[in-house]
């Protein structure tokens, strides 16, 4: 299990996500965001190297506040071939130097995403070690999803990336389609055959709740 270490953060994940939001196509401010850390949750690594987390931050810069869903992993080394994922890197004050990536472009954290639709994996909770977040939830109906060794090693390679003003489609090798929807929606879309969903607080004091992901394959 993935411990949460109580320590500081330099720059902070806000700080890297205020840089490098208004450079994605699916942010829909005009300036620069003012965001606040509103919720998400975490999944483990099985070999507890990569930290994987789906922070909801919300902007509220503009006339409307915006919840955006950022996918991050931290590693504590560059992953090769992804410096066009790179978010920013920070020091951790417990773990050292940290980079962090968008975490929809590393294989460790579509493995465990895609292990979470069928329930293979345990949404944990976003601050607190060693706990289950009962919030998200999940459905899948469909073929089974890669879970052996050879399988996963196939769904770390991506065939097509799609960015859009919703967010991010991946077409994986076996004909899957996975969509990280950045700004999180109300319903799954049409064809969609499984999907997460999480919570968080909306700026009104409400607990808001929406999809995360979905999938549809062949």
């Amino acid at each position: 299990m993935a411990i949460i270490h109580n320590t500081t953060l330099k720059p902070t994940k806000l700080e890297l996500l205020t840089t490098w939001l208004p450079t994605r196509p699916w942010y829909t401010g005009t300036g620069t965001p003012e965001l606040t850390k509103a919720g998400g949750f975490r999944l483990d690594d099985p070999e507890g190297e990569v930290g994987i987390e789906f922070m909801v931050a919300v902007d509220s810069s503009g006339p409307e506040p915006v919840a955006y869903l950022a996918p991050l992993t931290y590693r504590a080394a560059p992953l090769p071939g992804a410096d066009h994922a790179l978010v920013g890197t920070m020091e951790h004050g417990v773990l050292g130097p940290r980079w962090a990536y968008d975490g929809i472009h590393d294989p460790v954290l579509r493995t465990e995403l895609l292990a979470l639709f069928e329930g293979g994996a345990q949404a944990m909770a976003q601050s607190i070690s060693d706990t289950p977040d009962h919030e998200v939830a999940h459905s899948y109906s469909g073929p089974a999803l890669p879970t052996g060794p050879a399988e996963v090693t196939e769904v770390t390679e991506v065939t097509e990336v799609t960015e859009d003003q919703d967010g991010t489609e991946l077409a994986l090798p076996d004909g899957t389609v996975l969509r990280v929807h950045r700004r999180p929606r109300s319903t799954a879309p049409e064809g969609a055959n499984g999907h997460v969903s999480g919570a968080w607080d909306a700026p009104d004091g409400t607990r808001a709740r929406a999809v995360f992901a979905t999938l549809r394959t062949p």
